[in-house]
């Protein structure tokens, strides 16, 4: 498949997922969408060990293009249908790929565009970059997981503040607030995403897919549930050549050599 609208390339175990539309912020239309399965297709069958997504240009993602989902000759777009086939899709595979998740926010995230680097499981962001839940300013609500994810990662009330309100905040203020992982200085930020993107190529991939799968699944269980999901994570990982490794290297006072098997 040709791409129009991303940039993709897997080397090293790293697979890189560029959203590649400078001109508009890189917004999604239907056409990239199809395109961003696509290579999250090649992601799950060609061997990647960490999945890297950032924008072209200036900017992350300001989200949806509103040019696609405009009222028609009177019809108002169906935006359900939108994020039945398309975010929702988009956001459940990212969470159940097996591998980390490694999002470098580039510049302004806005709307889904927010959503989508937080449904990333490691989030860098430059220091000049900025989050906006901007779907208030439209009448809407945060989709893309964005209802789920903010209360859960910064609380209620600055959930709400940010989803009724629709204020830019800042990257430092997010990774203050917890709602991403680290804020970088702009010129640090390619060297810090590709350092973290090397360390995920040669780590235990199966054991980190493993400690994602976990983490996600607290969100909904109770302890007794996740004490048997712990249980039986470490029964599999525990048969695993990486594991073997680990434990040969550690003794062997080493550095292992992970393959993510």
């Amino acid at each position: 498949m040709t791409y129009e609208s991303i940039l993709f390339e897997l080397s090293g175990g790293i697979a890189r997922l560029t959203l590649n539309r400078p001109d508009k912020l890189n917004s999604f239309t239907a056409a990239m969408h199809g395109e961003v399965a696509d290579a999250l297709a090649r992601v799950e069958a060609e061997g990647a060990r960490v999945l890297v997504i950032t924008g072209a240009g200036r900017g992350f993602c300001a989200g949806q293009d509103l040019n696609e989902r405009q009222v028609s000759n009177g019809v108002p777009p169906d935006l359900g249908e939108t994020v039945d086939k398309y975010y929702a899709p988009l956001v459940r595979r990212l969470q159940a790929l097996p591998m980390p998740v490694l999002v470098g926010v580039n510049g302004v995230a806005a709307g889904a565009g927010a959503n989508l680097a937080l449904a990333g499981d490691i989030v860098i962001a430059k220091e000049s970059a900025s989050f906006i839940q901007s779907f208030c300013k439209l009448g809407l609500i945060p989709d893309t997981g964005g209802t789920y994810a903010l209360p859960r990662l910064v609380g209620r009330a600055r959930a709400m503040g940010l989803a009724l309100l629709g204020d830019k905040l800042s990257a430092r203020q997010a990774q203050d607030w917890g709602l991403i992982w680290q804020c970088v200085p702009d010129d640090e930020f390619n060297a810090t995403l590709e350092r973290l993107a090397a360390h995920f190529a040669a780590a235990p991939t199966r054991g980190l897919a493993g400690a994602k799968q976990a983490l996600n699944a607290s969100l909904q269980n109770d302890l007794s549930t996740q004490l048997d999901l712990e249980r039986d994570l470490m029964r599999e990982l525990g048969r695993s050549a990486d594991y073997a490794e680990g434990v040969a290297a550690f003794l062997g006072k080493r550095e292992p050599q992970f393959k993510g098997r």
